[in-house]
């Protein structure tokens, strides 16, 4: 199932898209959440009645998904919670000395994020606005020390995430944090992907980043060092996992501020984020408008 969240007149709504139609939720079955975390808080029973309110969903519950807004899969999760250097090829390419033992993770707020087809803003103070195409992984049932061998059983759903990085305020010091959490430099759609819909922790998918059409990164998610299930009992030793939070996985090599020479996002630019067997998140760059 693909579940998607997009603005209308009387605020957010969900919604499944099947193709290029969209059956609004809350037209079928108004007694639905209109919030994504809400939607997957209500665990097997929801989904079911999303399932038999698609079934029984009248015409007038039918839009076309390219003319609505969309919205990030959930607008404002609890937490977001990145990792870094989780590729080898890119471990290798920030510091080809030493390979992590155990995942960097990070925050990210969700001040940064921005919907499919939304521009992505390079800040007035830099122009070292960078591209990070990742997986991400959107919690569904809660827990807190979860066991590896169980954590797949906690997953709601997958989409893409474009972590946007500005990369002078990144290095400054050794926390990463201010270069990862600039305002609408965050990408994330777009949509939730169920999981049944690609293999268990979206193992073996081809991923890639392009830039006005020319790939920058490609890899296959089999070649994290901490793959999903890892990711998910590491970070819950440490916090209640919920349902909305997400987990961005980390980026394969590629990135701009690696190349020779240095490629950083401009104005103008398109980039985009392919997952094999779930879609594209597409994203115009343009100027943050001066302060």
């Amino acid at each position: 199932m693909r579940l998607v969240s997009f603005l209308h007149s009387d605020g957010p709504r969900l919604g499944v898209r099947l193709g290029d139609v969209l059956v609004d939720l809350a037209v079928t079955d108004p007694g639905l959440p209109r919030d994504m975390a809400a939607l997957l808080a209500g665990g097997e029973a929801a989904m079911a009645a999303v399932g038999r309110a698609v079934e029984a969903a009248p015409g007038e519950a039918h839009r076309r998904f390219s003319s609505v807004r969309l919205l990030p899969p959930v607008p404002r999760p609890g937490k977001i919670v990145c990792v870094g250097l989780n590729y080898v090829d890119h471990a290798v390419e920030i510091d080809p000395r030493h390979l992590p033992d155990h995942p960097t993770s990070f925050a990210r707020l969700a001040s940064t994020l921005v919907a499919h087809n939304e521009p992505l803003l390079r800040p007035a103070v830099s122009s070292k606005l960078d591209f990070e195409g990742e997986m991400a992984v959107i919690i569904g049932k809660p827990g807190r020390c979860i066991p590896k061998a169980l954590a797949l059983g906690h997953v709601g759903g997958y989409a893409l995430f474009n972590e946007g990085s500005v990369r002078d305020y990144q290095f400054r010091t050794s926390q990463w944090f201010l270069g990862k959490n600039f305002d609408a430099t965050g990408a994330f759609g777009p949509e939730l992907c169920t999981p049944d819909e690609l293999p268990p922790g979206g193992k073996g998918l081809f991923l890639a980043t392009r830039v006005n059409g020319r790939v920058m990164q490609e890899a296959t998610t089999s070649d994290m060092l901490f793959d999903v299930a890892a990711l998910i009992a590491a970070l819950s030793e440490a916090m209640a996992l919920a349902p909305g939070d997400v987990i961005v996985t980390g980026t394969p090599s590629g990135v701009g501020f690696a190349q020779q020479p240095p490629y950083f996002l401009k104005p103008g630019d398109v980039c985009e984020i392919a997952l094999e067997g779930y879609g594209v998140l597409r994203n115009p760059v343009a100027d943050a408008p001066a302060p």
